[in-house]
């Protein structure tokens, strides 16, 4: 485990194929180029590709510790959590400079397959797995690096127990078997918090949305068949809309109306003409982006005042060009949205005047796939004398690497 200083971004040599060998097709194989979409309008100037003078950024440190592919990131206070294809979840300083990255071993927990996706709310982090489990560890923040204990897994013995003697409790997973409703049945691909962090949402591969209560852990509900195909992304509003993306090219938009006890289709966003795999919410939860293996991230906007009987709940804008292969994980940081790619890049994104949008940088370093980001605004190197607002932003790549970006751009006049 140790951190390496890169003050430059650099250029690196080929990437071993044998990373895109490992992957799960994610249905039609996200690391595919597949056509771009001719259809949607670019937002992007005809100049998108220059090197904008006004946006400095860097490769600040290369975080190394993990033996295998870097799946799932997450920032939490002063921690960044990782969890990567060989079961293992590590914690390190959000302050790539910290003392405490000097720490023997900060791996502080092993689950059982890979860890697709981890969300924090207080002292739990919650992981989810390729075995088809979601894991619940506690967190001791006053021996950050000390292993975790697991517990509970979900669904919980309790939940198991309980829905095993009624025959209306099960489901047909495959011609031959049932199981109850509760379970996952394929890897758990990815989890969302509401804003309360009263409910937990998972989506898996088995093509379901679920529904966790946080408080006992309890399988609230569980949507069968949201999608004809692999479930990959979800996004979570402020104001409970849930967005689900999936292998079968369509996002779909839920919501619980007051007074229903589940989850209803409120619409279907069909754009992408490929396997959507990464979904983010603007700030303020009114702009939805989506990136698939078209190349493309589409731009939605939610529909002012739309009832939630209406089927256009959101209208796409437009769509942000410029990486040359699939779309794999998204970002939103403050005012920016974050894009990485298994062109082996992440790019950077802010909404200018008009709709339009400019790429601030494009960030070169990782020698495999970008497959998860995440980051924060860098209130140390913000301050009220400077124009200017720096940001951190996190990238966790298939070359086994996580890299620590500062990124300082002009305030928007």
């Amino acid at each position: 485990m140790g951190l390496i200083p890169c003050p430059l971004a650099c250029h690196l040599g080929n990437e071993s194929q044998s990373h895109s060998q490992h992957l799960h097709s994610e249905s039609s194989s996200s690391l595919s180029s597949q056509p771009s979409l001719p259809s949607v309008p670019s937002l992007t100037s005809s100049s998108r590709h220059e090197e904008p003078s006004s946006a400095h950024y860097q490769c600040i440190s290369t975080l190394k510790g993990h033996s295998s592919y870097v799946f799932s990131i997450t920032l939490e206070g002063k921690y960044l959590y990782s969890g990567s294809s060989e079961k293992e979840i590590r914690v390190w300083r959000r302050d790539p400079f910290s003392q405490e990255h000097h720490v023997n071993d900060n791996l502080v927990a092993i689950g059982q397959g890979a860890v697709k996706s981890l969300v924090v709310l207080g002292d739990k982090l919650f992981s989810a797995h390729q075995d088809h489990k979601i894991r619940i560890w506690k967190i001791d923040y006053d021996n950050p690096y000390q292993k975790y204990k697991c517990l509970a897994t979900l669904p919980t013995v309790n939940d198991r127990v309980l829905k095993l003697f009624s025959e209306k409790n099960y489901v047909q997973v495959r011609r031959d078997k049932k199981c109850t409703w509760v379970h996952h049945v394929d890897t758990v691909s990815a989890l969302a918090l509401s804003k309360d962090g009263s409910n937990l949402y998972s989506v898996s591969w088995d093509r379901t949305l679920k529904i966790w209560r946080t408080s006992d852990l309890k399988c609230l509900e569980s949507v069968p068949s949201a999608h004809d195909d692999a479930v990959n992304a979800i996004a979570v509003s402020n104001d409970g809309y849930v967005y689900t993306g999936s292998a079968d090219k369509k996002i779909k938009v839920w919501r619980k109306h007051e007074g229903e006890k589940k989850h209803a289709l409120v619409s279907t966003l069909e754009k992408h003409k490929s396997a959507v795999n990464a979904l983010a919410l603007s700030t303020d939860g009114c702009i939805l982006y989506s990136g698939a293996c078209d190349r493309s991230i589409v731009v939605w906007q939610r529909v002012a005042n739309a009832a939630d009987n209406v089927a256009q709940h959101m209208v796409v804008v437009g769509a942000l060009r410029g990486h040359t292969k699939a779309i794999l994980c998204l970002a939103v940081v403050s005012d920016l949205l974050c894009s990485g790619s298994a062109d082996k890049t992440v790019r950077i994104w802010r909404r200018e005047a008009e709709k339009s949008y400019s790429c601030l940088a494009v960030l070169e370093g990782h020698r495999g796939p970008v497959k998860c980001l995440s980051g924060t605004v860098d209130s140390k190197d913000s301050t009220n004398n400077d124009s200017s607002i720096s940001y951190l932003v996190y990238s966790g790549s298939l070359d086994r690497d996580i890299k620590v970006w500062k990124i300082r751009i002009p305030s928007l006049q």
